[in-house]
């Protein structure tokens, strides 16, 4: 019946049986009929590959089970080191990443050259998530996914404002990519203060003593309704290890999926060693941040002070040298940003009001510096050309 190209049913089995004279050594049409409830068809294959997978993902449980005990005997871990490694197996888990293995070249580039293709011809943004600075985009073609970058600077001298400034412009704006913020320094309150006086462009100190016009009033209370709706994610905890940090990023991008994540600041991060040698604590710490990105593939933004070398010399401009306590910062950054204000060292410079971002490395493209008009009552950053930022703008 199938060599003939026949429909296979009970009706033309049955016919061709008889045909053959073979229907009462078969059996009979009853029992050809029977059949058909107990032979599988191709009909609910989708149900039958959801069966298999869930199977497979019961067997990698018990995998991941075994794994986990695996590591409760081993006496050589210590506990946070047996904790960090039970964790990420359950993550991995979740991500099915268990699955992964290696990947043929071939649809590697075929997704990067899709994505090049569609920046030529306009109908997406370059590879990169957007800072919502132009000059800054055009430098760094976007914060690129699994990258470990750095915005160091003196005190005061707008670190967080400019992380807050890429945060809003993901969160709040086009394309509502979700953040997450470790703020070791500020607490969640001092966050928000921040992101209002951005957005609405209100002047923060008067902000505090409640003496803002009618008008400013309701461009807050405009920007409070887009801030609560927007998806960033703050935890404010004075104390955390880089342990700690890593399982709740994990966990959050578990529940909201976050496209970037932000530390503010890497110098508060405590570390395992009881103080012994901050050097090699930060250098671990380092390593752990470079080691979430590539986890989560997300851009994780680190803040990091300077050393007072920038203070001691005639030229304040920050040099990757003067990175605080690490060499390892250098090394295992992937982009490197240096926030300078010329007017904090000069009072009568002709610079007032500017700030140069100097990108000091890029791994994986050019250094140059793009200066932004700096905003300091308003907590905010904009681009040199513009009275505020033109938000969703090609780069």
């Amino acid at each position: 019946v199938y060599e003939g190209r026949e429909p296979t049913d009970c009706v033309t089995i049955c016919d061709e049986l008889e045909r053959a004279s073979l229907i009462e050594e078969v059996g009979n049409e009853t029992y050809v009929a029977s059949l058909a409830n107990v032979t599988p068809t191709s009909v609910p294959a989708e149900y039958y590959g959801h069966i298999v997978e869930r199977h497979a993902v019961m067997r990698r449980i018990i995998s991941a089970a075994a794994e986990i005990a695996a590591i409760g005997y081993d006496t050589q871990l210590d506990v946070d080191d047996a904790l960090d490694r039970a964790e990420q197996v359950l993550f991995s888990l979740a991500r099915h990443a268990a699955d992964q293995d290696f990947v043929h070249i071939r649809p590697i580039v075929d997704e990067y050259w899709e994505k090049l293709t569609g920046a030529r011809e306009g109908e997406q943004a370059a590879p990169g998530i957007r800072s919502g600075f132009k000059g800054l985009d055009r430098l760094t073609a976007g914060l690129q996914r699994s990258d470990l970058i750095i915005i160091a600077g003196r005190p005061s001298t707008g670190k967080t404002t400019l992380a807050l400034n890429i945060a809003s412009s993901l969160a709040i704006l086009d394309p509502h990519v979700p953040v997450g913020i470790f703020s070791l320094e500020m607490s969640a309150e001092q966050l928000a203060q921040r992101f209002l006086c951005m957005l609405a462009r209100v002047d923060s100190h008067r902000l505090r003593l409640g003496e803002l016009t009618e008008r400013e009033w309701e461009e807050l209370g405009g920007m409070v309704g887009a801030l609560t709706e927007a998806p960033i994610y703050v935890d404010d905890s004075g104390f955390l290890n880089a342990m700690d940090l890593r399982t709740k990023a994990r966990r959050l991008q578990a529940r909201a999926n976050i496209g970037l994540l932000i530390v503010d600041y890497l110098q508060l991060i405590q570390g395992r060693r009881g103080g012994d040698n901050r050097v090699q604590e930060i250098s671990e710490i380092s390593r752990s941040l470079k080691a979430l990105a590539r986890e989560l593939d997300i851009p994780v933004i680190a803040l990091s002070q300077l050393s007072r070398a920038v203070e001691q010399r005639e030229n304040h401009r920050p040099m990757l040298s003067d990175l605080r306590e690490s060499g390892a910062l250098e090394q295992d950054s992937d982009l490197v940003m240096f926030v300078y204000r010329d007017e904090l060292y000069d009072e009568d410079s002709p610079r007032k009001g500017e700030a140069d971002i100097i990108v000091a490395k890029h791994r994986n493209g050019p250094t140059g510096t793009v200066t932004l008009k700096f905003l300091d009552r308003y907590f905010a950053f904009e681009d040199m050309q513009e009275q505020r930022k033109t938000n969703g703008a090609p780069f």
